[in-house]
């Protein structure tokens, strides 16, 4: 049992807050969690493409004047199709060994879809956009592989997405008894030029995890949300924290009740909610205006978005 000292003890909260710099904003992570300085120079440079990739792939749709919410699942689905990332093709693996998907969506007049336990899509991201646009309901539990290819959506056998690299990952993790890493998720916030903005979060949840979790992903709320009169936001890190934290919507209660920046709201949410020994992670955040926050208490988080100088790279 951790002591109390260990629980409360503040960590180090690291905060990036750009202002809108163009008519439209775009921020994603791809993940937060431990130290990584172990991390080959070419192992980092290959997270680094696959970071401006998707951030390429979500600015080309604003620059067309495409959608918030089309830009943020163009993202999404470039993260999804990288095996480098915990989300899509080289999920992390459950338990028994298979691969168990989470993902949101929400735009700023409070549409949301989101999926749980999914086994059989492609890219989980598509998935959770048709439950917002083609049903009544908002979150679906182990969605049948029909109901995706009715929705026209590609549908995968469960070994496209099992790499080698997570097969190791899930035996080690068994033969070593070792703790099971809890962070890695990917997702995105974007406003357009209309000033819609719009989240979309994917991953496969923790390593070793017991089938038929469902982590705060998809969770509108948690790690996950969006209303116009205040933000967007996906969250990554240790999701049980983000759940009982509501973390997400607590950022946007303190911006519409206490009138609270974007930056102020995303700090003091971090400092109240995520002060346990596992509860660290981040988030990506983009206010009505265009303003942008990154921030993790975490070691390290994956992540780009748009500074002074150009895309900045977070690995």
């Amino acid at each position: 049992m951790a002591d109390e000292e260990s629980i409360a003890r503040p960590r180090e909260t690291r905060l990036w807050a750009t202002p809108p710099l163009r008519e439209y904003s775009l921020a994603l992570h791809g993940g937060a969690g431990g130290r990584i300085e172990e991390l080959s120079t070419e192992r980092r440079e290959s997270f680094e493409a696959g970071l401006r990739r998707a951030y390429l792939a979500g600015r080309v749709v604003l620059e067309d004047g495409g959608s918030a919410l089309d830009a943020v699942c163009a993202t999404v689905e470039q993260l999804e199709d990288d095996p480098l990332f915990n989300a899509g093709r080289g999920a992390a693996l459950a338990a028994d060994g298979s691969v168990e998907h989470d993902a949101a969506v929400m735009d700023d007049d409070g549409r949301a879809g989101a999926i749980a336990v999914s086994r059989h899509a492609k890219n989980p991201v598509r998935l959770a956009r048709a439950v917002l646009e083609n049903s009544s309901h908002v979150l679906l539990v182990d969605p049948a592989r029909d109901l995706a290819t009715g929705w026209d959506l590609e549908v995968r056998e469960q070994e496209y997405f099992i790499t080698e690299a997570r097969k190791v990952q899930l035996e080690r993790i068994h033969a070593l008894r070792l703790a099971a890493p809890r962070h890695g998720t990917v997702g995105a916030v974007a406003r357009d030029r209309d000033g819609r903005i719009a989240v979309a979060t994917s991953t496969g949840g923790m390593a070793a995890q017991s089938t038929g979790r469902v982590g705060d992903s998809p969770v509108i709320g948690a790690g996950t949300y969006a209303r116009g009169d205040s933000l967007a936001v996906s969250c990554t890190g240790e999701g049980e924290a983000f759940i009982r934290g509501v973390v997400s919507y607590d950022i946007a209660a303190r911006m519409r009740y206490l009138g609270a920046t974007l930056a102020d709201a995303v700090r003091d949410t971090v400092l109240a909610e995520l002060t346990a020994k596992d509860a660290s992670g981040g988030l990506v955040a983009v206010a009505p205006d265009g303003t942008v926050v990154v921030a993790h208490n975490s070691p390290t988080m994956f992540a780009a978005f748009e500074g002074q100088d150009g895309v900045v790279l977070l690995t």
